[in-house]
Protein backbone atom coordinates (compact mmCIF):
# COMPACT_ATOMS: atom_id res chain seq x y z
CA UNK A 1 0.00 0.00 0.00
CA UNK A 2 2.00 3.18 -1.22
CA UNK A 3 1.72 6.18 1.17
CA UNK A 4 2.02 9.32 -1.37
CA UNK A 5 2.00 12.05 0.93
CA UNK A 6 4.75 10.50 3.39
CA UNK A 7 6.75 9.98 -0.05
CA UNK A 8 6.75 13.23 -0.76
CA UNK A 9 7.64 14.26 2.94
CA UNK A 10 11.02 12.54 2.50
CA UNK A 11 11.77 13.67 -0.52
CA UNK A 12 11.13 17.28 0.66
CA UNK A 13 12.93 16.69 3.90
CA UNK A 14 16.16 15.53 2.11
CA UNK A 15 16.38 18.56 -0.05
CA UNK A 16 16.20 20.90 3.36
CA UNK A 17 18.85 18.55 5.61
CA UNK A 18 21.09 15.69 5.25
CA UNK A 19 19.15 13.41 7.89
CA UNK A 20 15.39 12.53 8.16
CA UNK A 21 14.01 11.12 10.76
CA UNK A 22 10.56 9.17 10.70
CA UNK A 23 9.03 8.88 14.15
CA UNK A 24 6.12 6.69 14.85
CA UNK A 25 4.98 3.96 16.80
CA UNK A 26 6.11 0.64 16.29
CA UNK A 27 4.46 -1.40 13.66
CA UNK A 28 2.56 1.72 12.12
CA UNK A 29 4.57 1.22 8.12
CA UNK A 30 8.10 3.03 8.72
CA UNK A 31 10.25 0.27 7.68
CA UNK A 32 7.89 -0.29 4.74
CA UNK A 33 7.76 3.07 3.71
CA UNK A 34 11.43 3.88 3.89
CA UNK A 35 12.09 0.84 1.77
CA UNK A 36 8.99 1.75 -0.91
CA UNK A 37 11.18 5.56 -0.76
CA UNK A 38 14.56 3.51 -1.42
CA UNK A 39 13.32 1.60 -4.21
CA UNK A 40 11.63 4.50 -5.96
CA UNK A 41 15.12 6.64 -5.52
CA UNK A 42 16.98 3.68 -6.59
CA UNK A 43 14.98 3.76 -9.80
CA UNK A 44 14.84 7.16 -10.65
CA UNK A 45 18.59 7.63 -10.06
CA UNK A 46 20.24 4.73 -11.45
CA UNK A 47 24.10 4.16 -8.88
CA UNK A 48 22.68 5.60 -5.75
CA UNK A 49 23.04 2.88 -3.50
CA UNK A 50 21.12 2.12 -0.31
CA UNK A 51 22.31 0.64 3.00
CA UNK A 52 20.03 -0.44 5.28
CA UNK A 53 21.02 -1.35 9.06
CA UNK A 54 18.12 -3.05 11.72
CA UNK A 55 19.01 -2.33 15.44
CA UNK A 56 17.13 -4.97 16.29
CA UNK A 57 19.18 -7.70 14.39
CA UNK A 58 22.47 -8.44 16.39
CA UNK A 59 24.31 -9.00 13.17
CA UNK A 60 23.42 -5.55 12.20
CA UNK A 61 23.92 -3.86 15.86
CA UNK A 62 27.53 -5.69 15.28
CA UNK A 63 28.25 -3.76 12.15
CA UNK A 64 27.98 -0.80 14.10
CA UNK A 65 29.86 -1.60 16.88
CA UNK A 66 32.38 1.07 15.32
CA UNK A 67 30.02 3.39 13.93
CA UNK A 68 31.91 6.11 12.35
CA UNK A 69 34.34 3.34 10.52
CA UNK A 70 31.73 1.50 9.74
CA UNK A 71 29.10 4.74 8.03
CA UNK A 72 31.91 7.07 6.78
CA UNK A 73 32.78 5.59 3.54
CA UNK A 74 29.14 4.45 3.02
CA UNK A 75 27.63 6.64 -0.49
CA UNK A 76 24.12 7.25 -1.46
CA UNK A 77 21.33 6.48 1.39
CA UNK A 78 21.79 4.93 4.90
CA UNK A 79 18.54 4.05 6.82
CA UNK A 80 18.89 3.11 10.38
CA UNK A 81 16.16 1.93 11.67
CA UNK A 82 15.05 1.30 15.65
CA UNK A 83 17.38 4.26 16.30
CA UNK A 84 16.65 4.60 19.86
CA UNK A 85 18.42 1.30 20.67
CA UNK A 86 21.77 2.96 19.87
CA UNK A 87 21.43 6.69 21.09
CA UNK A 88 25.55 7.30 21.04
CA UNK A 89 24.75 7.21 17.11
CA UNK A 90 23.95 10.38 16.71
CA UNK A 91 26.57 12.43 17.77
CA UNK A 92 28.34 9.96 14.74
CA UNK A 93 26.03 11.34 12.45
CA UNK A 94 26.25 15.00 13.53
CA UNK A 95 29.68 14.47 12.57
CA UNK A 96 29.07 13.17 9.02
CA UNK A 97 26.90 15.34 8.33
CA UNK A 98 28.61 17.92 8.41
CA UNK A 99 31.37 16.49 6.53
CA UNK A 100 32.45 19.12 3.36
CA UNK A 101 30.89 18.27 0.38
CA UNK A 102 29.03 15.42 2.11
CA UNK A 103 26.03 13.79 -0.28
CA UNK A 104 25.12 10.88 2.15
CA UNK A 105 21.96 11.22 3.32
CA UNK A 106 20.64 9.43 6.35
CA UNK A 107 16.94 8.18 6.85
CA UNK A 108 16.57 7.22 10.71
CA UNK A 109 13.36 5.48 11.95
CA UNK A 110 12.47 5.63 15.61
CA UNK A 111 9.57 4.20 17.45
CA UNK A 112 9.90 7.14 20.16
CA UNK A 113 9.00 10.98 19.98
CA UNK A 114 11.44 13.36 20.18
CA UNK A 115 11.42 13.95 23.84
CA UNK A 116 12.01 11.10 24.76
CA UNK A 117 15.00 10.43 21.71
CA UNK A 118 16.47 13.59 23.28
CA UNK A 119 19.42 13.29 22.03
CA UNK A 120 18.56 14.16 18.37
CA UNK A 121 17.26 17.36 18.71
CA UNK A 122 20.42 18.07 20.88
CA UNK A 123 23.33 17.01 18.18
CA UNK A 124 21.50 17.33 15.07
CA UNK A 125 19.86 20.62 15.52
CA UNK A 126 20.02 22.22 12.03
CA UNK A 127 21.08 19.06 10.17
CA UNK A 128 17.24 16.71 10.86
CA UNK A 129 13.96 17.15 9.62
CA UNK A 130 11.43 15.09 11.59
CA UNK A 131 8.29 13.53 10.05
CA UNK A 132 5.44 11.73 12.37
CA UNK A 133 4.65 8.87 10.54
CA UNK A 134 1.06 7.37 11.79
CA UNK A 135 -0.90 4.28 11.27
CA UNK A 136 -3.58 3.91 8.47
CA UNK A 137 -5.87 7.13 8.64
CA UNK A 138 -9.21 7.44 6.15
CA UNK A 139 -8.25 9.39 3.36
CA UNK A 140 -6.31 6.12 3.01
CA UNK A 141 -8.28 3.42 2.65
CA UNK A 142 -10.34 1.93 0.15
CA UNK A 143 -14.07 3.79 -0.12
CA UNK A 144 -16.48 2.30 2.86
CA UNK A 145 -13.32 1.34 5.31
CA UNK A 146 -14.01 3.95 7.30
CA UNK A 147 -16.07 1.85 10.31
CA UNK A 148 -13.12 -1.29 9.60
CA UNK A 149 -10.44 1.40 10.29
CA UNK A 150 -12.58 2.46 13.51
CA UNK A 151 -13.11 -0.73 15.14
CA UNK A 152 -9.51 -2.10 14.18
CA UNK A 153 -7.39 0.70 14.26
CA UNK A 154 -5.04 1.94 11.68
CA UNK A 155 -1.89 -0.58 12.46
CA UNK A 156 -1.21 -2.06 9.37
CA UNK A 157 -1.31 -5.74 10.49
CA UNK A 158 -4.22 -4.98 12.37
CA UNK A 159 -6.29 -3.25 9.88
CA UNK A 160 -4.86 -5.64 6.90
CA UNK A 161 -6.07 -9.04 9.14
CA UNK A 162 -8.53 -11.88 7.11
CA UNK A 163 -10.54 -11.79 10.05
CA UNK A 164 -11.62 -9.89 12.94
CA UNK A 165 -10.56 -12.70 15.58
CA UNK A 166 -6.96 -12.15 13.56
CA UNK A 167 -6.69 -8.55 14.06
CA UNK A 168 -7.86 -8.91 17.53
CA UNK A 169 -5.32 -11.27 18.08
CA UNK A 170 -2.61 -9.39 16.69
CA UNK A 171 -3.53 -6.34 18.97
CA UNK A 172 -3.31 -8.31 21.90
CA UNK A 173 0.32 -9.34 21.19
CA UNK A 174 1.41 -5.72 20.35
CA UNK A 175 0.18 -4.30 23.74
CA UNK A 176 2.24 -7.11 25.91
CA UNK A 177 5.06 -6.75 23.22
CA UNK A 178 5.13 -2.78 23.85
CA UNK A 179 4.72 -3.36 27.53
CA UNK A 180 7.38 -6.11 27.75
CA UNK A 181 9.58 -5.25 25.60
CA UNK A 182 9.48 -1.71 23.73
CA UNK A 183 9.51 -0.09 27.14
CA UNK A 184 12.15 -1.48 28.59
CA UNK A 185 14.40 -1.06 25.16
CA UNK A 186 13.95 2.63 25.65
CA UNK A 187 15.64 2.62 29.17
CA UNK A 188 12.45 2.80 30.72
CA UNK A 189 12.29 0.80 34.25
CA UNK A 190 7.92 0.06 35.22
CA UNK A 191 7.15 -3.37 36.18
CA UNK A 192 4.94 -4.22 32.96
CA UNK A 193 1.61 -4.74 34.57
CA UNK A 194 1.62 -2.02 36.85
CA UNK A 195 2.18 0.18 33.22
CA UNK A 196 -0.52 -2.30 31.87
CA UNK A 197 -3.10 -1.00 34.68
CA UNK A 198 -2.28 2.53 34.51
CA UNK A 199 -3.26 2.12 30.30
CA UNK A 200 -6.35 0.17 31.45
CA UNK A 201 -7.23 2.57 33.56
CA UNK A 202 -6.53 5.26 31.60
CA UNK A 203 -8.91 4.26 28.52
CA UNK A 204 -11.84 5.18 30.74
CA UNK A 205 -10.12 8.92 30.61
CA UNK A 206 -10.64 8.63 26.78
CA UNK A 207 -11.85 12.06 25.45
CA UNK A 208 -12.14 13.38 29.28
CA UNK A 209 -10.15 15.80 31.02
CA UNK A 210 -6.73 14.12 32.62
CA UNK A 211 -7.06 13.29 36.67
CA UNK A 212 -3.46 12.48 38.29
CA UNK A 213 -5.16 13.03 41.28
CA UNK A 214 -7.77 10.65 41.16
CA UNK A 215 -5.45 8.11 39.32
CA UNK A 216 -2.59 8.46 41.70
CA UNK A 217 -5.50 7.43 44.27
CA UNK A 218 -6.63 4.49 42.29
CA UNK A 219 -2.71 3.06 41.68
CA UNK A 220 -1.47 4.13 45.16
CA UNK A 221 1.13 6.49 44.22
CA UNK A 222 2.05 9.75 43.34
CA UNK A 223 0.90 12.62 41.06
CA UNK A 224 3.36 12.95 39.73
CA UNK A 225 4.43 9.48 39.28
CA UNK A 226 1.27 9.62 36.98
CA UNK A 227 1.99 12.19 34.96
CA UNK A 228 5.05 10.55 33.71
CA UNK A 229 3.83 7.19 33.36
CA UNK A 230 1.22 9.76 30.93
CA UNK A 231 3.71 10.91 29.31
CA UNK A 232 5.66 7.89 28.68
CA UNK A 233 2.55 6.62 27.00
CA UNK A 234 2.62 9.90 24.90
CA UNK A 235 6.24 10.07 23.68
CA UNK A 236 5.48 6.58 22.37
CA UNK A 237 2.71 7.96 20.15
CA UNK A 238 0.00 5.55 22.31
CA UNK A 239 -1.97 8.90 23.73
CA UNK A 240 -2.04 12.26 22.82
CA UNK A 241 -2.56 14.62 25.61
CA UNK A 242 -4.79 17.75 24.03
CA UNK A 243 -3.64 20.75 25.35
CA UNK A 244 -6.21 23.39 26.70
CA UNK A 245 -6.39 26.76 24.49
CA UNK A 246 -6.71 30.10 26.72
CA UNK A 247 -8.61 33.60 25.62
CA UNK A 248 -8.52 36.24 27.55
CA UNK A 249 -12.38 36.84 27.66
CA UNK A 250 -12.90 37.14 31.20
CA UNK A 251 -14.13 33.69 31.87
CA UNK A 252 -12.73 30.50 33.79
CA UNK A 253 -11.52 28.15 31.58
CA UNK A 254 -10.18 24.72 32.17
CA UNK A 255 -6.39 24.37 32.27
CA UNK A 256 -5.98 20.50 32.73
CA UNK A 257 -5.15 18.50 29.38
CA UNK A 258 -7.91 16.55 27.59
CA UNK A 259 -6.64 12.38 26.72
CA UNK A 260 -7.33 10.77 23.35
CA UNK A 261 -5.97 7.00 22.48
CA UNK A 262 -4.28 7.94 18.74
CA UNK A 263 -5.50 4.13 17.74
CA UNK A 264 -9.04 3.07 18.42
CA UNK A 265 -8.41 -0.42 18.19
CA UNK A 266 -5.56 -0.38 20.55
CA UNK A 267 -8.27 1.35 22.55
CA UNK A 268 -10.73 -0.96 21.70
CA UNK A 269 -8.72 -3.53 22.84
CA UNK A 270 -7.84 -2.42 26.14
CA UNK A 271 -11.58 -1.86 26.51
CA UNK A 272 -12.07 -5.79 25.83
CA UNK A 273 -14.35 -4.65 22.70
CA UNK A 274 -13.90 -7.26 19.86
CA UNK A 275 -16.39 -6.31 17.27
CA UNK A 276 -18.94 -4.24 15.91
CA UNK A 277 -21.84 -5.06 18.13
CA UNK A 278 -19.21 -4.74 21.28
CA UNK A 279 -18.40 -1.80 20.25
CA UNK A 280 -22.26 -0.31 19.42
CA UNK A 281 -23.37 -1.65 22.47
CA UNK A 282 -20.72 -0.33 24.57
CA UNK A 283 -20.81 3.11 27.12
CA UNK A 284 -17.92 4.34 25.27
CA UNK A 285 -19.27 4.18 22.29
CA UNK A 286 -19.64 7.99 21.58
CA UNK A 287 -16.32 8.89 23.03
CA UNK A 288 -14.77 6.09 20.92
CA UNK A 289 -15.92 7.79 17.84
CA UNK A 290 -15.13 11.28 18.90
CA UNK A 291 -11.92 10.22 19.02
CA UNK A 292 -11.44 8.32 16.05
CA UNK A 293 -12.64 11.53 14.37
CA UNK A 294 -10.36 13.87 16.33
CA UNK A 295 -7.57 11.92 15.17
CA UNK A 296 -8.75 11.77 11.92
CA UNK A 297 -9.21 15.74 11.28
CA UNK A 298 -5.64 16.36 12.53
CA UNK A 299 -3.95 14.24 10.03
CA UNK A 300 -6.17 15.52 7.57
CA UNK A 301 -5.58 19.26 8.07
CA UNK A 302 -1.95 18.06 9.23
CA UNK A 303 -1.96 19.91 12.23
CA UNK A 304 1.00 20.02 13.46
CA UNK A 305 2.77 20.38 17.10
CA UNK A 306 0.98 23.97 18.83
CA UNK A 307 -1.27 23.70 16.30
CA UNK A 308 -4.16 22.10 17.78
CA UNK A 309 -6.21 22.59 21.26
CA UNK A 310 -9.60 22.24 23.09
CA UNK A 311 -11.28 25.04 24.63
CA UNK A 312 -13.71 24.74 27.50
CA UNK A 313 -14.94 26.89 30.29
CA UNK A 314 -16.33 26.37 33.87
CA UNK A 315 -19.78 27.41 32.30
CA UNK A 316 -19.82 24.14 30.08
CA UNK A 317 -19.48 26.18 26.90
CA UNK A 318 -16.52 24.03 24.86
CA UNK A 319 -15.02 23.38 21.65
CA UNK A 320 -13.25 19.71 21.03
CA UNK A 321 -11.03 20.75 18.23
CA UNK A 322 -9.42 24.10 18.23
CA UNK A 323 -7.26 24.33 14.72
CA UNK A 324 -4.88 27.35 14.71
CA UNK A 325 -3.60 27.12 10.80
CA UNK A 326 -2.51 29.79 8.15
CA UNK A 327 -3.54 32.19 10.09
CA UNK A 328 -7.13 31.16 10.67
CA UNK A 329 -9.41 29.56 13.60
CA UNK A 330 -11.40 26.48 12.95
CA UNK A 331 -13.06 24.99 15.28
CA UNK A 332 -14.44 21.37 15.55
CA UNK A 333 -17.06 19.57 17.33
CA UNK A 334 -17.69 15.74 17.30
CA UNK A 335 -21.06 14.22 17.43
CA UNK A 336 -21.99 10.83 17.23
CA UNK A 337 -25.43 11.10 15.84
CA UNK A 338 -27.48 10.98 12.60
CA UNK A 339 -28.83 14.70 13.03
CA UNK A 340 -26.38 17.15 13.89
CA UNK A 341 -27.51 20.38 15.09
CA UNK A 342 -27.14 24.24 16.84
CA UNK A 343 -26.18 24.68 20.50
CA UNK A 344 -25.76 26.99 22.48
CA UNK A 345 -22.22 25.83 23.31
CA UNK A 346 -21.28 26.48 19.61
CA UNK A 347 -22.37 29.98 19.17
CA UNK A 348 -20.55 30.81 22.27
CA UNK A 349 -17.46 29.19 20.82
CA UNK A 350 -17.59 30.96 17.54
CA UNK A 351 -18.19 34.13 19.59
CA UNK A 352 -15.65 33.53 22.48
CA UNK A 353 -13.11 32.61 20.25
CA UNK A 354 -13.82 34.44 17.18
CA UNK A 355 -13.10 31.27 14.78
CA UNK A 356 -13.27 31.60 10.57
CA UNK A 357 -15.82 28.30 10.57
CA UNK A 358 -17.01 25.72 12.43
CA UNK A 359 -17.67 21.99 11.54
CA UNK A 360 -19.83 19.36 13.51
CA UNK A 361 -18.20 16.30 12.05
CA UNK A 362 -20.65 13.53 12.35
CA UNK A 363 -20.73 10.23 11.05
CA UNK A 364 -21.99 9.71 7.56
CA UNK A 365 -21.42 11.45 4.03
CA UNK A 366 -23.57 14.31 3.92
CA UNK A 367 -22.08 18.24 3.74
CA UNK A 368 -24.91 21.01 4.89
CA UNK A 369 -24.88 24.57 6.27
CA UNK A 370 -26.38 25.14 9.76
CA UNK A 371 -25.85 28.53 9.95
CA UNK A 372 -23.15 31.14 8.63
CA UNK A 373 -19.93 29.70 8.81
CA UNK A 374 -21.12 26.95 10.62
CA UNK A 375 -21.50 23.46 8.77
CA UNK A 376 -22.35 19.77 9.65
CA UNK A 377 -19.54 17.53 7.55
CA UNK A 378 -19.77 13.36 7.78
CA UNK A 379 -16.51 12.30 8.23
CA UNK A 380 -16.81 10.28 4.84
CA UNK A 381 -17.21 13.68 2.88
CA UNK A 382 -14.49 15.36 4.96
CA UNK A 383 -11.84 12.80 4.21
CA UNK A 384 -13.03 12.26 0.32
Amino acid sequence: MLRPRFLQAIQAAFRVNPVTALLGPRQCGKTTLARQWAQQKFKEKAGKSVTYFDLEDPTDLAKLANPKLALQNIPGTVIIDEIQRLPNLFPILRVLADRPKNKTRFLILGSASRDLIHQSSETLAGRISFIEIFPFSGFEVETGGLEKLWLRGGFPKSFLAKTIKESCGWRKDYVSTFLERDIPALGIRIPAPLLRRFWMMLSHYHGQLFNASELGNSLSTADTTVRRYLDILTGTFMVRQLAPWWENIGKRQVKSPKIYFRDTGIFHTLLGVSDASDLKNHPKLGASWEGFALEETLRFYQAGEGEAYFWATHNDAELDLLILKDGKRLGFEFKYTDSPRMTKSIKIAMQDLRLDGLKIIFPGKERFSLEKKIEAVGLHSLLA
